[in-house]
C-alpha cells in the first residue's frame, strides 16, 4: 500500500525543497538590504515584471472558465480594473472587484 504513495511522496518533497529553500534564502538576503539600496529596487522591479507576465497571459491565453469568453471583454476588464485601481488610491480590493464585476456582468449578458 505505500508502494502506490511513494510518487506523490516524493513531488510532495521536491516540491517544497525547489520552493521553500529560495524563499528562505530570499528573506536571508533581503534582511540585510537596505530599503532604498538599488538592488532591492531591482528586486522590486523583477517581482513586478513577473507578476505582469502572468496576468499578461491569463488575460491573452486564458484557461478554463475564461477561455470561453472573448478577448475584449477581458482587456476591456483588465483596463478597466486598472484604471479605477488608481482612480481608488490603489487599494487592491477596487483593482481585484472591478474587473471580476465587469466579466460577470460581460458573461451574464454574452
Amino acid at each position: 500500500m505505500i508502494e502506490d504513495y511513494w510518487p506523490y511522496v516524493v513531488i510532495i518533497v521536491a516540491g517544497w525543497l525547489a520552493t521553500d529553500m529560495w524563499r528562505w534564502l530570499g528573506v536571508i538576503a533581503g534582511n540585510r538590504l537596505k530599503e532604498g539600496s538599488e538592488a532591492l529596487n531591482w528586486v522590486r522591479a523583477v517581482a513586478t515584471a513577473l507578476v505582469m507576465a502572468v496576468t499578461a497571459k491569463l488575460v491573452v491565453f486564458p484557461t478554463g472558465a475564461l477561455e470561453g469568453s472573448p478577448l475584449w471583454l477581458r482587456l476591456l476588464a483588465a483596463g478597466m480594473g486598472f484604471a479605477v485601481f488608481l482612480l481608488a488610491g490603489q487599494r487592491v480590493i477596487v483593482g481585484v472587484l472591478v474587473p471580476l464585476a465587469i466579466l460577470g456582468a460581460g458573461l451574464l449578458w454574452l
